[in-house]
């Protein structure tokens, strides 16, 4: 099944169009801002959004090929569409490049600590490291649940292949951690 996905540029760009969207969605369910505490902010669900991505490509890296593809393609997609709501911000051609380098240093250095934490199972790093860049705080503890939801999406996502994720990737209820923000 996934080698059809692959055969025609055009199945491949709608593929990747569709995960992209579905990732988007999840990224953007109303519980992660209402009872998760995700900022509900330009900058809140680029952090939402980045957590969503950086969690897909966790799997896909573990994967087999075609996964690498799927994870290149969808990296490109993501930033494709920041460097496009960056210029319906108002953000000029000059300054895109800029801001586009920042927002990619962000992704990477997120995606580095998010993964060493989950790694390592070490809650307490990862509900820091969410405090810190999803909630803009210092206290660990306001993103506890947060964490416990990560941490599900991450092991489900781990019984996933890749027609899996590619149909729908698995993610939890945020109404099903933590409390109200």
């Amino acid at each position: 099944m996934i080698a059809r996905f692959f055969r025609r540029g055009d199945d491949r760009r709608a593929t990747i169009r569709q995960l992209h969207a579905r990732v988007n969605e999840a990224s953007r369910q109303v519980g992660l801002y209402a009872r998760l505490g995700v900022p509900d902010t330009v900058e809140g669900r680029f952090e939402c959004l980045s957590l969503h991505v950086i969690l897909v490509l966790r799997r896909l890296n573990a994967l087999p090929p075609p996964a690498a593809d799927v994870a290149q393609d969808l990296v490109n997609s993501v930033f494709l569409q920041l460097d496009a709501s960056l210029r319906e911000l108002g953000v000029g051609d000059f300054g895109v490049p800029k801001r586009m380098k920042k927002l990619g240093a962000a992704f990477y250095g997120r995606a580095a600590g998010y993964d060493a934490a989950l790694d390592a199972d070490d809650q307490a790093a990862l509900a820091a490291a969410l405090a810190r860049n999803v909630l803009g705080r210092e206290e660990p503890g306001a993103a506890a649940g947060l964490a416990a939801y990560v941490r599900a999406a991450n092991a489900g996502l781990a019984r996933t292949d890749l027609d899996a994720i590619l149909a729908a990737p698995p993610f939890p209820d945020p109404d099903a951690f933590g409390d109200a923000a």
